[in-house]
């Protein structure tokens, strides 16, 4: 799971020997439609007295009872009642489907962000890491050359992720007042990026705009976790053009934190409208 080119895409096999050339063909979702609600708000109405920082998150909700229907039909097989309840919640990507465990995934998709501080040994000690190195190792050692006996990051708890996750980057994506919650934080202050500059991998390619301040399209998320997870942030990462240590941990915590790690599907603002609301036409439904 290593990008094997020297830039994603390009092709050219001068990355690590062995890793993943970026294709299409590795995107089971290529030709697959995604739902999406779209909606367009000035970030005058959203931002309130604090430092134009905001946090997001969506939830969906079902009614609380649900019973078979005693004159069922084809379109109405049962019948819902009674108040709605939460059975959801998304943000950050990959944080309900690959940080939180099993058994608080039903607590975490009930509740609120304000209430994570009871998730945080999730953030603090990841299984994810741990993981990827049972699958990965002898992979990733036989591409880099390497004899690594752990891939994973040791610098627990990880301070990286609990900024990353929780609460959001000093100077970057932190609201004012710091409460660790699970959120998509965007910084209403750090201007928007034209498509043709954007970096798909956000503030690790040097470009604030991106993610984790916010979610663009183009932001390439997958890789970008993977990388983050696996200690990105313990090594230098550009800050307008400076490679800069975040003083979360060190270099040594992390010894594959900088390796380019990928999914091997490439994902870029090229790839969709420069205009609202981004996302392209969807796929033709079938002509019958």
């Amino acid at each position: 799971p290593v990008e094997g080119d020297s830039t994603p895409g390009a092709g050219d096999g001068a990355g690590f020997p062995g890793g993943i050339t970026q294709s299409s063909a590795n995107d089971d979702l290529v030709t697959k439609n995604v739902t999406a609600l779209a909606i367009e708000v000035p970030k005058a109405c959203l931002t309130g007295s604090g430092n134009g920082v905001i946090g997001a998150w969506t939830t969906a909700s079902l009614p609380q009872a649900r019973i078979l229907n005693p004159n069922a039909s084809l379109s109405r097989p049962e019948v819902n009642g009674g108040a709605l309840v939460q059975v959801s919640r998304l943000s950050n990507p990959l944080v309900n489907e690959l940080v939180i465990g099993l058994a608080d995934k039903d607590k975490f998709n009930s509740s609120q962000p304000a209430d994570d501080g009871q998730f945080a040994d999730y953030v603090t000690h990841p299984s994810l890491p741990a993981l990827l190195n049972i699958l990965f190792k002898d992979a990733v050692n036989a591409t880099l050359g390497t004899d690594i006996t752990d891939l994973a990051p040791s610098n627990f708890p990880r301070l990286d992720l609990v900024n990353a996750f929780l609460t959001g980057v000093e100077g970057v994506n932190q609201l004012a007042t710091v409460t660790p919650s699970e959120m998509l934080r965007l910084n209403t202050a750090i201007a928007a990026k034209p498509m043709q500059m954007q970096s798909a991998f956000g503030v690790a390619g040097d470009d604030l705009a991106g993610f984790p301040n916010g979610r663009r399209p183009g932001d390439d998320v997958v890789d970008i976790a993977l990388r983050v997870v696996m200690g990105a942030l313990c090594h230098d990462i550009p800050v307008n053009g400076t490679p800069t240590n975040l003083g979360y941990c060190a270099p040594e915590d992390a010894p594959v934190g900088n390796v380019p790690f990928t999914d091997g599907a490439p994902v870029n603002a090229s790839m969709f409208n420069s205009s609202f609301p981004y996302l392209l036409t969807p796929l033709a439904g079938s002509p019958n």
